[in-house]
Order: structure tokens, then C-alpha cells, then sequence
């Protein structure tokens, strides 16, 4: 297991939880099935749970920042079950620094690994089974981020012009908003940093504010 792993979903996982703390959620319960999610959901009624695909009962929204960037989360606990991002997340759940990571926290990851003084830091690609152009491009622009400044151009479009974006655009994934693409590809958009630990029996995502 790795000291340090920094989980990458770009489109979408860790870009909705992003506008989910945003929104004022208090933390993200990463769920490893649907049906832990409904399980969850059934004994916290009041829990938010969102899912990729379209709206399905058990859950109360989809996997989509377009669509989650008006909800009112204040102090509510979200319950995230994706097909890459969480499961990417809870494969690693035990390595002693766990991030997760998209454009929108980008500044902030690579700060805090700068924070942390970490090293040997492993990047988990999480779309299209590792191979997700998006994810790429963001882990390699943090992992050169983390030593100064970059041009952040390059990565941007190598992000603007992979498959998800174009499937997203063009509506072949469910539960999308039209402006997903443009928020999934904002960097920098917020000043914190997702950190996944465990707490009790779950594994929990929180926002932690990183200095400039």
C-alpha cells in the first residue's frame, strides 16, 4: 500500500464532490456499491445520496456538478457512489495519505503534498480503467505542480479534448448537465483539498483549506 496516493476523477467523481463541500456538505461518505448507498441511505434518512447514470430510487441525485452546483447541502453528510472515482479511492483506503483529486482542487492538492513534505506519491488513474486522458493529464500537471509553477494550457486541453469530455458533450453518458464539461475543466475553482480517511467503519472525504 502506498504512503501517499492521490486518487484522480476528473470527469466527474471529484469534481461533483468538490461543489458538494461548496454547497456546505460536511463530509462524503464514499460508498463501495449502490446498495451500501441505499443501505446507508435507509438508516440516514437524511443523508444525500447521488450516484452516476440517470435518477433512481434510493438516491437523491446524480453524479453531476452541474446539477448538484444549486443544491443546499448545508451540513448534510453525502453518500458518493461512482464507477471510477470512489472505487479508486477505496482500493487505496489504507495508504496513510489519501487525496482525491480533479482540476477544481488541483492548486490545492499539489499544495498540501508540498505541505505534507511527500514523497513518492502514487497517482491512481481512475477513467477508463487507467487509461483516462483527463485523469492523466491532471495527476502529471499536480505531480509537476507540487515542485513550482506550471503552465496549466497543455493539461487543459489534453482534458477538453478526451473521450469523456466528448461523451459528455454529446449526451452519451446519462445524468449530465450541459455545463459539466466547463466546471470539470475550472482549475483551481476552490481552496481546499479532498482528504479521504477512515472514520469508524467508513470511509469518509473532507475538505481540508490549504494555505497559498
Amino acid at each position: 500500500m502506498p504512503a501517499v496516493a492521490v486518487v484522480v476523477d476528473v470527469m466527474r467523481a471529484f469534481t461533483t464532490a468538490a461543489w458538494a463541500f461548496e454547497r456546505g456538505a460536511e463530509r462524503i461518505v464514499l460508498a463501495g456499491s449502490l446498495d451500501e448507498a441505499r443501505e446507508l441511505k435507509a438508516r440516514h434518512p437524511d443523508w444525500v445520496t447521488l450516484k452516476d447514470g440517470p435518477p433512481a430510487p434510493g438516491f437523491d441525485a446524480v453524479n453531476s456538478p452541474g446539477r448538484l452546483r444549486t443544491a443546499d447541502l448545508a451540513g448534510r453528510t453525502v453518500v458518493q457512489k461512482t464507477t471510477a472515482g470512489t472505487v479508486g479511492a477505496l482500493a487505496v483506503q489504507d495508504a496513510g495519505l489519501v487525496l482525491c483529486a480533479s482540476f477544481v482542487v488541483a492548486g490545492a492538492t499539489a499544495g498540501l503534498l508540498r505541505e505534507r513534505g511527500a514523497q513518492d506519491v502514487t497517482y491512481v488513474v481512475t477513467g477508463e480503467r487507467g487509461r483516462a486522458e483527463e485523469d492523466l493529464a491532471c495527476a502529471q500537471y499536480i505531480a509537476r505542480r507540487v515542485d513550482g509553477p506550471v503552465d496549466p494550457a497543455a493539461y487543459l486541453r489534453r482534458g477538453a479534448g478526451s473521450l469523456a469530455a466528448e461523451e459528455l458533450a454529446q449526451g452519451v453518458r446519462a445524468g449530465v448537465h450541459p455545463d459539466d464539461v466547463a466546471l470539470c475543466l475550472e482549475l483551481d475553482r476552490f481552496p481546499f483539498a479532498l482528504v479521504a480517511r477512515r472514520e469508524a467503519e467508513l470511509t469518509v472525504l473532507r475538505a481540508q483549506p490549504v494555505g497559498s
